[in-house]
C-alpha cells in the first residue's frame, strides 16, 4: 500500500508539471499589449455622395486650361491621432514632381487625423493651355508613421491623341527572347505580341498575338522578356516581334540568333587534336625503331675520326686485295 509520503509526492509533481505547461499560454495572454497607433492608416479616393462605389485610382479628363477637382480620403482606424504629409509626383509616384506632379495641389500638405475618423482632403489638378492631349499620369504621394502609400492619378487630357508604339533592342540569350517597347504617342497603351522565329529548315516558334500585363504610358521604355524553351540545338534563327495596340498603333523588330552546341564540338576538337598528336607520335617511334645503325650518323664522332675509320677500310680491303 503506497505511503502518504508517495501520494504527496506524486501530487506536487503533478502540480509543478501543469505549472510548466500552463506557463506559456499565462505569457501569450498577458504579453504586451499592441501599440494603439499600430493600426494602418489607409488613402483612397474618396467615394461618392451615396458613400459607396470605391475607386482604385482618380480618373480626371478636361481639355488644357481647365481646372479639375476631386477628394482624398485619409482613414485612420487606430486609437491614436496620425499625421501624414501629401505631395504630389509623376508616374506611380515616389519619384519626385517634374511633369504632371507639378499641376497638382492638395488644399493641405500635412493633416493630422483623429482616432478613428476619416479625412477627405480636396485637390485639384491644372491643366495647362499647352498641354500635350492624351493621357497622363501622376500621384499623390502620402507619408506619415514609417510608411508611404501613393494614391494613382489617371488624367486625359482632350485633343487629338496618338497612339505609336515600337519594339527595339531585340535579342536572343539562351532560352530567352528580351526585347523594349517604346510608347511613341501621347496615350497610354495596353500592347498586344506576336512572336515567331523561322529557322533554316523551318518554323522554331510562332505565338499568336496575346495581351501583355502592362500599360506603356506616353514616353515610357519597358524592358521585357519572351521565354523559349525549346531552342534548336543547331540552327539559324531569324526572330521576328510584332507589337499592336489600341488607336492602330503597330511596331515590327527582328533579330538573329545562332545556335551551336558549343560543349559537343569542344569535346569533338579536342579528341581529334589528341588523335593526331597520338599518330604522329607513333609513327616517329616506328620510324626510329626501322632505321639500320650507320656508323657515319652514330653521334658523338668527329669528322676526323669518321675519316680516319674510312682509311683504315680502304687499307684492310687493299692488303686482303
Amino acid at each position: 500500500m503506497p505511503s502518504p509520503t508517495g501520494h504527496a509526492a506524486r501530487l506536487a509533481l503533478a502540480v509543478l508539471l501543469c505549472a510548466l505547461a500552463m506557463t506559456p499560454v499565462a505569457a501569450a495572454a498577458t504579453g504586451p499589449a499592441p501599440h494603439p497607433g499600430a493600426v494602418a492608416w489607409t488613402a483612397r479616393p474618396a467615394v461618392s455622395g451615396s458613400g459607396t462605389g470605391g475607386r482604385p485610382y482618380f480618373y480626371l479628363e478636361g481639355p488644357p486650361g481647365t481646372v479639375l477637382q476631386d477628394r482624398l480620403s485619409v482613414t485612420n482606424p487606430g486609437r491614436s491621432p496620425v499625421t501624414v504629409r501629401l505631395s504630389g509626383a509623376d508616374g506611380t509616384g515616389g519619384k519626385g514632381a517634374t511633369g504632371t506632379g507639378r499641376w497638382l495641389r492638395t488644399a493641405a500638405t500635412e493633416v493630422t487625423v483623429p482616432a478613428r475618423t476619416r479625412a477627405d482632403v480636396p485637390f485639384t489638378v491644372t491643366v495647362p493651355a499647352g498641354a500635350t492631349p492624351g493621357d497622363h499620369s501622376g500621384a499623390i504621394v502620402v507619408r506619415g508613421g514609417g510608411r508611404s502609400v501613393d494614391v494613382q492619378v489617371r488624367l486625359r487630357v482632350g485633343g487629338p491623341t496618338l497612339a505609336a508604339l515600337t519594339v527595339e533592342d531585340v535579342t536572343v540569350s539562351g532560352r530567352t527572347i528580351h526585347y523594349t517597347l517604346v510608347n511613341r504617342g501621347n496615350a497610354v497603351l495596353a500592347p498586344r505580341i506576336a512572336v515567331r522565329a523561322d529557322g533554316v529548315f523551318g518554323t522554331l516558334l510562332r505565338r499568336e498575338a496575346r495581351t501583355l500585363p502592362v500599360r506603356v504610358r506616353p514616353g515610357q521604355r519597358i524592358r521585357l522578356t519572351e521565354p523559349w524553351r525549346d531552342v534548336p540545338a543547331l540552327d539559324s534563327a531569324t526572330v521576328r516581334l510584332r507589337v499592336t495596340a489600341a488607336g492602330g498603333a503597330y511596331g515590327e523588330a527582328t533579330a538573329r540568333a545562332v545556335f551551336v552546341p558549343w560543349a559537343p564540338l569542344t569535346a569533338g576538337a579536342l579528341l581529334v587534336t589528341v588523335a593526331a598528336g597520338a599518330g604522329a607520335y607513333a609513327l616517329r617511334r616506328r620510324r626510329a625503331h626501322h632505321r639500320r645503325p650507320d656508323d657515319e650518323e652514330r653521334p658523338g664522332r668527329s669528322p676526323g675520326e669518321r675519316q680516319h675509320s674510312g682509311s683504315r677500310h680502304l687499307a684492310k680491303a687493299g692488303a686482303e686485295s
